[in-house]
C-alpha cells in the first residue's frame, strides 16, 4: 500500500526556513489526478492546508501562506518537499503530508520553531 513519511528537524530557530521532505512509497508521486500536498495542525487548532504538487508538477498554496511556502518535487526520488520562510513561533505545529483525496497520510512530525 501507499505509505508517506515526513522527514526534517523537529526545530527551527525563528527568521529561519523550515524544509521537510515527504517520501513516498508503494506509489508514485506523478501517478494520474493525484494530489500531494502538506498540512499542519498547530497546538490546541485545526488542521490547516498549506498547498500542493500535484501529479503534474504544478502547485497551489494556501493564500495566507503563499508569500512564505514553496513546494517542490524529486520524481527520481519519488519525494514531495515544503519550504517555508521566515518562520515565527506560531509555524509550530505537527506538519503532515498527504493525498488527501486518495486518503493516504503521513504520521505527522513535530515541529518547534524557537524565538
Amino acid at each position: 500500500q501507499v505509505q508517506l513519511q515526513e522527514s526534517g528537524p523537529d526545530l527551527v530557530q525563528s527568521s529561519q526556513t523550515l524544509s521537510l521532505t515527504c517520501t513516498v512509497s508503494g506509489g508514485s508521486i506523478t501517478t494520474s489526478d493525484h494530489y500531494w500536498s502538506w498540512i499542519r495542525q498547530p497546538p490546541g487548532k485545526g488542521l490547516e492546508w498549506m498547498g500542493d504538487i500535484p501529479y503534474d508538477g504544478s502547485t497551489s498554496y494556501s493564500p495566507s501562506l503563499k508569500s512564505r511556502t514553496s513546494i517542490s518535487r524529486d520524481t527520481s526520488k519519488n519525494q514531495f518537499s515544503l519550504h517555508l520562510t521566515s518562520v515565527t513561533p506560531e509555524d509550530t505545529a505537527v506538519y503532515y503530508c498527504a493525498s488527501m483525496g486518495a486518503g493516504y497520510w503521513g504520521q505527522g512530525t513535530q515541529v518547534t520553531v524557537s524565538s
